[in-house]
Protein backbone atom coordinates (compact mmCIF):
# COMPACT_ATOMS: atom_id res chain seq x y z
CA UNK A 1 0.00 0.00 0.00
CA UNK A 2 1.57 3.34 -0.57
CA UNK A 3 -0.08 6.75 0.63
CA UNK A 4 -0.10 10.05 -0.12
CA UNK A 5 -2.47 13.28 0.60
CA UNK A 6 -5.27 12.79 -1.90
CA UNK A 7 -4.83 8.80 -2.32
CA UNK A 8 -4.06 5.86 -1.24
CA UNK A 9 -3.65 2.91 -3.64
CA UNK A 10 -3.54 -0.72 -2.67
CA UNK A 11 -2.89 -3.75 -5.25
CA UNK A 12 -5.57 -6.18 -6.31
CA UNK A 13 -6.25 -9.69 -4.95
CA UNK A 14 -8.26 -11.63 -7.71
CA UNK A 15 -6.88 -14.84 -6.55
CA UNK A 16 -10.73 -15.60 -5.29
CA UNK A 17 -14.45 -15.66 -6.46
CA UNK A 18 -17.32 -14.37 -5.31
CA UNK A 19 -20.30 -14.83 -6.83
CA UNK A 20 -22.89 -12.57 -5.95
CA UNK A 21 -26.88 -12.65 -6.47
CA UNK A 22 -27.60 -10.13 -9.70
CA UNK A 23 -30.73 -8.40 -10.27
CA UNK A 24 -30.21 -8.63 -13.95
CA UNK A 25 -34.05 -7.15 -14.97
CA UNK A 26 -32.89 -3.80 -13.46
CA UNK A 27 -34.36 -2.43 -10.31
CA UNK A 28 -37.28 0.17 -9.98
CA UNK A 29 -36.51 3.72 -8.97
CA UNK A 30 -40.47 4.18 -8.84
CA UNK A 31 -42.91 1.25 -7.69
CA UNK A 32 -41.82 -2.10 -6.07
CA UNK A 33 -40.91 -4.64 -8.41
CA UNK A 34 -40.90 -8.35 -7.75
CA UNK A 35 -36.67 -8.68 -7.86
CA UNK A 36 -36.72 -11.78 -5.80
CA UNK A 37 -37.77 -13.71 -8.78
CA UNK A 38 -34.72 -12.60 -10.63
CA UNK A 39 -32.19 -13.94 -8.18
CA UNK A 40 -30.93 -16.86 -10.01
CA UNK A 41 -27.99 -14.75 -11.71
CA UNK A 42 -24.84 -14.18 -9.97
CA UNK A 43 -21.79 -11.61 -11.04
CA UNK A 44 -18.29 -12.01 -10.16
CA UNK A 45 -16.83 -8.75 -9.35
CA UNK A 46 -13.39 -9.25 -10.14
CA UNK A 47 -14.43 -10.64 -13.30
CA UNK A 48 -16.65 -7.66 -14.00
CA UNK A 49 -14.81 -4.36 -12.99
CA UNK A 50 -11.17 -5.74 -13.58
CA UNK A 51 -9.86 -6.36 -17.13
CA UNK A 52 -6.03 -6.66 -16.90
CA UNK A 53 -5.73 -7.87 -12.70
CA UNK A 54 -1.94 -7.49 -12.98
CA UNK A 55 -1.86 -3.77 -14.16
CA UNK A 56 -5.07 -3.03 -11.61
CA UNK A 57 -4.84 -1.41 -8.03
CA UNK A 58 -7.36 0.73 -6.15
CA UNK A 59 -7.07 4.09 -4.63
CA UNK A 60 -8.83 5.69 -2.11
CA UNK A 61 -9.80 9.19 -2.48
CA UNK A 62 -8.92 11.71 0.20
CA UNK A 63 -9.72 15.24 -0.52
CA UNK A 64 -12.31 17.08 -2.53
CA UNK A 65 -10.85 18.29 -5.70
CA UNK A 66 -12.73 16.18 -7.99
CA UNK A 67 -16.58 16.29 -6.56
CA UNK A 68 -17.78 17.67 -9.59
CA UNK A 69 -16.56 14.69 -11.59
CA UNK A 70 -18.87 13.12 -9.36
CA UNK A 71 -15.51 12.08 -7.07
CA UNK A 72 -16.04 12.10 -3.10
CA UNK A 73 -13.49 11.93 -0.80
CA UNK A 74 -13.44 8.23 0.51
CA UNK A 75 -14.96 6.99 -2.50
CA UNK A 76 -12.90 3.79 -4.22
CA UNK A 77 -11.32 4.18 -7.51
CA UNK A 78 -10.72 1.42 -9.43
CA UNK A 79 -6.99 2.02 -11.50
CA UNK A 80 -5.91 0.03 -14.47
CA UNK A 81 -2.01 1.17 -15.40
CA UNK A 82 -2.06 -0.71 -18.41
CA UNK A 83 -4.22 2.23 -20.53
CA UNK A 84 -2.97 4.92 -22.04
CA UNK A 85 -3.41 8.42 -20.71
CA UNK A 86 -6.08 10.33 -23.22
CA UNK A 87 -7.11 13.72 -23.36
CA UNK A 88 -10.40 14.20 -21.28
CA UNK A 89 -10.04 10.86 -19.07
CA UNK A 90 -9.36 10.82 -15.23
CA UNK A 91 -6.12 9.76 -14.15
CA UNK A 92 -3.97 9.05 -10.96
CA UNK A 93 -0.60 11.01 -11.49
CA UNK A 94 2.30 10.99 -9.60
CA UNK A 95 4.18 14.28 -9.70
CA UNK A 96 6.77 15.84 -7.82
CA UNK A 97 6.94 13.08 -5.47
CA UNK A 98 3.09 13.06 -4.98
CA UNK A 99 -0.02 10.94 -6.13
CA UNK A 100 -3.03 13.14 -7.59
CA UNK A 101 -6.24 11.87 -8.93
CA UNK A 102 -6.99 14.74 -12.00
CA UNK A 103 -8.32 15.18 -15.60
CA UNK A 104 -6.21 15.05 -18.12
CA UNK A 105 -6.09 17.67 -20.59
CA UNK A 106 -3.70 17.32 -23.20
CA UNK A 107 -2.77 20.49 -25.94
CA UNK A 108 -0.27 20.57 -28.39
CA UNK A 109 1.95 22.50 -26.10
CA UNK A 110 1.61 21.29 -22.86
CA UNK A 111 -0.23 18.85 -20.32
CA UNK A 112 -2.39 19.74 -17.59
CA UNK A 113 -3.85 17.94 -14.63
CA UNK A 114 -7.17 19.60 -14.12
CA UNK A 115 -9.33 19.63 -10.75
CA UNK A 116 -12.83 18.92 -10.93
CA UNK A 117 -13.53 21.80 -8.55
CA UNK A 118 -13.63 25.39 -8.98
CA UNK A 119 -11.59 26.23 -5.79
CA UNK A 120 -8.51 24.61 -7.38
CA UNK A 121 -6.56 25.90 -10.07
CA UNK A 122 -5.26 23.37 -13.02
CA UNK A 123 -1.36 22.38 -12.52
CA UNK A 124 0.53 22.90 -16.13
CA UNK A 125 2.67 20.45 -16.21
CA UNK A 126 6.42 21.80 -16.85
CA UNK A 127 9.99 20.50 -17.65
CA UNK A 128 10.32 21.12 -14.21
CA UNK A 129 7.99 18.89 -12.87
CA UNK A 130 8.15 15.12 -13.16
CA UNK A 131 5.32 13.73 -13.74
CA UNK A 132 4.38 9.91 -14.51
CA UNK A 133 0.57 9.30 -15.38
CA UNK A 134 0.41 6.27 -12.85
CA UNK A 135 -3.22 4.76 -14.59
CA UNK A 136 -6.77 5.59 -15.63
CA UNK A 137 -9.69 5.36 -13.76
CA UNK A 138 -12.15 3.08 -14.70
CA UNK A 139 -14.29 2.78 -12.18
CA UNK A 140 -15.67 4.61 -9.01
CA UNK A 141 -16.85 2.75 -6.04
CA UNK A 142 -18.43 4.83 -4.28
CA UNK A 143 -19.19 5.37 -0.40
CA UNK A 144 -22.83 5.98 0.93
Amino acid sequence: MKTSTTIKIFSVDTSSELNLPLVDAGISAGFPSPADDFLDVSIDLNKFLITNKEATFFGRIKGDSMIDAGLNDGDLLIIDKSLEPVNGKIAVCFIDGEFTVKRIRITDKCIYLVAENKNYQPIKVSEDNDLIIWGIVTTVIKSV
